[in-house]
């Protein structure tokens, strides 16, 4: 019962426009007065401790170091470098897009900071150089998606802080998933450009490529040192995120000096500010529901609907993923991960499927509802920039849509291809 009282009153809210975190709570506070355990108290310590969380704080500052990085000139001078190296095969751009989004997600671990980065330095040299308009923006929307899978991933760190998974494995497990989404994005390219029959770019020389290389050595070695660092146990997730924001810093200020300013600084604190606290509110409401569901005991209960399907691992995780699919349909990734990851991962351990790998899988999947209507938070992001409706980018997305859903398939019928890098990564 209590389960159909939780979906009741949220999806209630939701539906009335009432915003995600607010919703969270109405309907945590519904639960606790039909079981009679209503306390103020309870609400509160949730809250606080919702935000009072070690790992929790990489969020803020992996944000600021992608601001810091967008202002400081970082993010244009790894698209240049992306450009002298794949810019003069045909469709050359397109390439440029998803090789970007794959150093891109290395560097900021938003989709939503990274579409906008990518958008507005390619999709006007896109469109300049005849490329279809929402076919280009489609791509840009998909590439940005990449940086929830590849560390360092907000949504892999909620998760991680949800289900009290460690956050170093899933950053370990999501590199090879997303290098895998951008290979299924270039081969769709590949025939968006050959039936376009787009022009190539002049092919750059060894040494514009190495002068290229040279400009974009120190963003680029950023993602290196992450996951050095964790791999290596030198710092957590959350001492990573700090090193990123003083390495981000540094280089704009000093290797990129005249980028950034001192006078630019209170701006990008407020843009990160802005986000963070929306992150971090919904946050602390979900501590708050994951209290009230675990006294209801709505795992237990969704546990014993799926009973059957436990036996089965690989039916289990089709439904799950076509469930999420239609969860991303209508409700963006952040809270969709806070409110059902404490309610499947049980379902998932009693299946016996590792919980590192079924978040890899469940955050590919939300990701994927990020360019998905109707509320496909990227979508609106590329339509703000190029300036067309979300019918133009809803066709132009789906080659790619399609090429990221068979990607993920892939993953579920062959686990090994998450497992086994992750086994080789964490010893």
């Amino acid at each position: 019962m209590m389960i159909w009282v939780f979906f009741g009153v949220l999806f209630a809210f939701l539906f009335l426009g009432v915003p995600v975190a607010i919703a969270m709570l109405i309907s945590s506070i519904a639960m606790m007065i039909v079981m009679g355990n209503f306390d103020t108290q309870i609400i509160a310590q949730n809250l606080i401790n919702g935000a009072n969380n070690f790992p929790l704080m990489a969020i803020p500052f992996f944000i600021l170091a992608g601001e810091i990085m967008n202002a400081g000139g970082i993010s244009r001078r790894v698209v240049d470098f992306a450009i002298k190296m794949v810019g003069h095969i045909r469709g050359g751009l397109g390439y440029v897009v998803i090789l970007a989004g794959v150093l891109f997600a290395g560097l900021s671990g938003s989709a939503v900071a990274d579409t906008a980065a990518l958008g507005a330095m390619l999709i006007p040299m896109m469109a300049a150089r005849g490329y279809d308009i929402k076919r280009s923006t489609g791509l840009v929307a998909s590439s940005g998606i990449i940086a929830g899978i590849i560390p360092p991933s907000i949504p892999l760190i909620l998760f991680g802080v949800v289900g009290g998974v460690s956050i170093t494995q899933l950053f370990m497990a999501g590199i090879v998933p997303g290098i895998l989404f951008a290979l299924g994005l270039m081969i769709a390219w590949y025939f968006v450009a050959k039936r376009n029959n787009y022009e190539k770019m002049p092919k750059a020389s060894n040494k514009e490529r190495l002068q290229a290389f040279a400009k974009a050595i120190w963003a680029l070695l950023l993602p290196v040192i992450i996951i050095v660092g964790l791999r290596g146990g030198i710092f957590t997730p959350t001492e990573a995120a700090v090193v990123a924001v003083v390495y981000a810093l540094l280089i704009s200020m000093t290797v990129y000096r005249g980028e950034l300013k001192v006078n630019d600084l209170p701006q990008v604190f407020v843009n990160a500010t802005k986000t963070t606290g929306v992150v971090m509110f919904l946050a602390s409401a979900a501590m708050v529901t994951a209290w009230v569901i675990t006294v209801a005991q709505i795992p237990a209960e969704v546990v014993g609907l799926l009973a059957g399907l436990t036996e089965s691992p690989l039916l289990l995780l089709l439904i799950l993923m076509i469930f999420l699919l239609l969860v991303g349909l209508v409700m963006d990734m952040t809270p969709a991960i806070l409110i059902f990851t404490p309610i499947l991962l049980p379902v998932i351990e009693a299946a016996g499927i590792h919980p590192v790998y079924f978040g890899i899988i469940m955050v590919m999947t939300l990701c994927i509802g990020l360019i998905t209507p109707p509320v496909g938070t990227v979508l609106y992001v590329g339509c703000g920039i190029s300036k067309i409706s979300i019918v133009d980018i809803t066709k132009g997305i789906w080659p790619f849509l399609l090429a990221q859903i068979i990607i993920l398939l892939i993953l579920i019928f062959v686990p090994e291809l998450v497992l086994v890098p992750l086994e080789i990564l964490t010893k």
